[in-house]
């Protein structure tokens, strides 16, 4: 990635309002198309969202879009679209039982409202604000619930795949954890054992850190010192042994490979958990009885660091975009493409502008977290959003539903839509793509006007 040092955060400001221009429309025409009975919308084909019956992990980012929409422009009826839908659809997201992904849905409708709402944006009375509170305790609780327990005292929230599956995007859904335990909950157990939530965040954080980063440690053939950071998507554990067996891939090209959405969660989500665990006491540490709060922050400013150092410069072409996944089989017939600009057009292999959107603000964050020592991270988040934040990304044809453009859903399974004609899917959106668009776009529009923003 060739890095533009001297970019900051008040030269994209202008883009960014461009951005919430046309996202502000773009919600409220789905918002008056999109029937609940059809479900959440999850990608586009031709340009239209359509659902997939079986997900609905992109209900809270539909909502969550319109809330930050109304974060920006401070248009009344942003805010009620995502006020109204989030009070009528999204309890079954806070108890729901079968996914591992709580901060996904739950932190964009309820954890942005109930900002918003302490920030004085609009006005919330008290039993409203103790609404999304007791939402956010659920989620957390319902969160750490789904635990697998090794032998080596180490554990993990386990992905719908099942009690033997880690999935890396689970770090990113992790804040419900989080904000539950600054807001004072914990999980009961049986013999009402009470759990500590934050035990369970530095936990899960812990055991991704050490089975789905790879640092140059030999811990296999491709774990060599040039793939400092190489992530995988998912670790399989022995659930009877408590063993950790292999690393696999549900929607990469393999566990040997890098997909790069994986690693943009596992940058975004070690990013904010840092900056969550700087912010809390040291006795919270000493209440959870897993590690002190300088081996917290050692251990995930390492994952965040080796992650974005591997985006930098082994994941991302010149102008810092992705392509799916680091080896897919076809990559090679671009030529020497880190040092191209990503071409979404291609006839090879797809690029993951959602990925790209994803890592762009792991990097900011990281960044920011570090101070001056992370200035290079913090320069190369803003590299990478200037270049969504226009064409060919940034989708300005009003007929298309979708904000940001090429991004890609699972590769393997061939779930995306392919034009006519062309060999690879591309010109298509996703609804997490495009939330994470906006939330990239607000995060630096807050950085220009020293207003920076958290989870917590």
């Amino acid at each position: 990635m060739n890095i533009q040092q001297a970019l900051q955060p008040i030269d994209l400001a202008a883009a960014v309002t461009r951005l919430f221009s046309l996202a502000g429309q773009k919600t409220l025409a789905l918002n008056q198309r999109w029937q609940l009975r059809d479900g959440a919308p999850v990608v586009t084909i031709n340009g239209r969202y359509v659902s997939r019956n079986w997900t609905q992990w992109t209900q809270g980012f539909a909502y969550g879009n319109a809330i930050l929409c109304f974060d920006i422009t401070g248009q009344p009826e942003f805010l009620k679209i995502g006020r109204d839908c989030t009070i009528t659809h999204m309890a079954e997201h806070v108890t729901h039982i079968g996914v591992h992904d709580h901060g996904f849905n739950n932190l964009s409708t309820y954890g942005q409202l109930r900002r918003l709402a302490l920030e004085g944006r609009f006005d919330a009375s008290p039993s409203e604000l103790d609404f999304y509170s007791f939402a956010l305790k659920t989620s957390g609780a319902i969160q750490a619930a789904r635990w697998t327990q090794l032998a080596s005292g180490r554990g993990y929230i386990y992905s719908f795949n099942g009690i033997h599956s880690l999935f890396i995007d689970t770090i990113r859904t992790l804040r419900s954890c989080g904000v539950a335990h600054k807001l004072g909950h914990a999980l009961l157990g049986e013999q009402d054992r009470r759990i500590n939530l934050l035990s369970r965040l530095l936990t899960h954080a812990c055991t991704s850190a050490e089975f789905n980063i790879y640092y140059g440690e030999g811990r296999d053939s491709y774990d060599t010192a040039e793939a400092w950071g190489r992530t995988v998507h998912e670790a399989i554990f022995n659930p009877v042994s408590g063993t950790f067996r292999c690393p696999s891939s549900q929607q990469g090209y393999s566990p040997f490979t890098t997909w790069t959405r994986g690693l943009a969660w596992a940058m975004l989500g070690f990013a904010e958990e840092l900056e969550f665990v700087k912010s809390l006491p040291e006795s919270d540490f000493a209440s959870a009885g897993v590690m002190t709060k300088s081996e917290a922050i050692s251990f995930m400013e390492k994952a965040a660091r080796a992650t974005c150092d591997f985006y930098i410069g082994q994941a991302s072409t010149s102008d810092g975009i992705c392509y799916w996944d680091t080896g897919a089989p076809t990559l090679h017939r671009l030529g020497d493409w880190k040092n191209s600009c990503a071409d979404p057009f291609n006839q090879y292999e797809p690029v993951d502008s959602s990925a790209a959107a994803i890592a762009a603000q792991g990097l900011i964050r990281l960044g920011h977290a570090m101070g001056e020592a992370g200035r290079i991270y913090f320069h190369a988040g803003l590299t990478v959003a200037e270049v969504l934040l226009k064409e060919p990304y940034l989708s300005s044809n009003p007929q298309h539903e979708g904000i940001l453009l090429h991004s890609i859903y699972h590769r393997p399974n061939g779930w995306d839509h392919v034009q006519k004609g062309a060999k690879i899917p591309f010109g298509e959106s996703s609804m997490w793509g495009d939330y994470h668009l906006l939330e990239l776009g607000l995060l630096i529009l807050r950085l220009a006007e020293n207003k920076y923003y958290t989870f917590f």
